[in-house]
């Protein structure tokens, strides 16, 4: 990703949370060392999501992630999330967090798949609507 790709970026954000990052925090960790920052695009060259992975000591977090809603159950997502584990496995995190709203349970579908488990339970995370988040984690095989 790189600053070109902010504005689509913040579009497919907006589409898919309820409480989106602003344009401007994407921009702020395209400078961040700890951060990385992969799109996913079309055949055709449109930026069709996004994924966000943290990284600090042997630890990572994938913060967000996120497609369009017209290429939503299609890989995209997936692609994106092995991706940023392989990223996260290379640079020698021993455990992937993320957190998921209860609700959301085709992400959390997709999350198991990938051999995320649930570790916690944060009451009360989420505004617009008010909800849980699990918290996940995935340890490297």
């Amino acid at each position: 990703m790189d600053a070109g790709h902010v504005a689509a970026v913040a579009r497919i954000e907006a589409s898919a949370f309820s409480d989106p990052w602003p344009a401007s925090a994407f921009s702020e960790l395209l400078e961040r060392a700890y951060a990385r920052l992969r799109v996913a695009v079309t055949d055709d060259g449109t930026l069709c999501g996004y994924c966000v992975l943290l990284r600090a000591a042997d630890e990572g977090e994938i913060a967000n992630i996120a497609t369009e809603p017209s290429v939503r159950q299609q890989g995209v997502a997936g692609r994106l999330l092995d991706d940023a584990l392989a990223a996260a496995d290379a640079n020698g995190a021993a455990s992937v967090y993320l957190e998921v709203r209860v609700s959301n349970e085709a992400a959390r579908a997709l999350y198991a798949s990938r051999g995320f488990r649930q570790v916690g339970r944060r009451r009360g995370y989420y505004d617009r609507p008010a909800e849980d988040a699990l918290v996940l984690r995935r340890t490297r095989p």
